[in-house]
C-alpha cells in the first residue's frame, strides 16, 4: 500500500500497490503491519456499506464524540465520489480546514479519517457505493454533524447537492460547545 499524508496531519489517502500480470492484479487493501508502522489504527469493529442512487447526493458531515469517536477507512466500490474530511480537533493547527479527494471503483483509492474529523461525500455518478470500516460501534447519543455548507468552513464541494437528507440539511451552525462536547 502507498500511504500519502494529506495536508491535515494524521489523515491519509491510501493507494493500492498492485502486482499485476496478464490475468489482472493483486493488491492488499489492508495490512495490520503496515497500518501499525504508519501509526494508524489497525483494528476495526464494524464495516458499513452505503449506496447513493443519484449523482449529486451529499452525505455528511458526520462524526461521533469521544469516547465513541471513530476512525474510518473509506473506499468507493462502485461509481465515484468526492470524499471530504474536516479537521475538528480543538488543538490542531489545521482545525477547521478540509481536504477532499476523488475515490472511485476505478482508482481503488481509500481515505483514512482519524478520530476528531467530520466526514462526508458527494457522489459523482449514479449508483455510487461506499464501503467503510470504523474502529468504534455506532453510538447515536454521540453522533454529531456539521452542515455541509457552514460558511465557517467553506468546504469546496464539486457541485450543489441534488439529494440531501433532512438530517444533513438541518445540522446546527457550528458551535464548539455542542459540536465538541465542551
Amino acid at each position: 500500500m502507498i500511504f500519502e499524508e494529506t495536508p491535515l496531519k494524521g489523515a491519509y489517502v491510501i493507494d493500492l500497490e498492485k502486482r499485476g500480470d496478464d490475468r489482472g492484479f493483486f493488491a492488499r487493501a489492508f495490512c495490520e503491519r503496515e497500518f501499525t508502522q504508519h501509526g494508524l489504527v489497525d483494528r476495526f469493529v464494524q464495516a458499513n456499506n452505503s449506496l447513493s442512487a443519484k449523482k449529486g447526493t451529499l452525505r455528511g458531515m458526520h462524526y461521533q464524540l469521544a469516547p465513541k469517536a471513530e476512525t474510518k477507512m473509506v473506499r468507493c466500490i462502485r461509481g465515484a465520489l468526492y470524499d471530504v474530511i474536516l479537521d475538528l480537533r480543538k488543538d490542531s493547527p489545521t482545525f477547521g480546514q478540509s481536504f477532499g479527494a476523488e475515490l472511485s471503483a476505478e482508482n481503488r483509492r481509500m481515505m483514512y479519517v482519524p478520530k476528531g474529523f467530520a466526514h462526508g461525500f458527494f457522489t459523482l455518478t449514479d449508483d455510487a457505493e461506499a464501503l467503510y470500516f470504523v474502529d468504534e460501534f455506532y453510538a447515536p447519543e454521540q453522533e454529531r454533524g456539521v452542515r455541509w455548507d457552514d460558511p465557517r468552513f467553506a468546504i469546496a464541494w464539486p457541485g450543489e447537492p441534488v439529494v440531501l437528507s433532512d438530517k444533513d440539511r438541518t445540522w446546527r451552525d457550528f458551535d464548539p460547545a455542542w459540536h465538541l462536547g465542551g
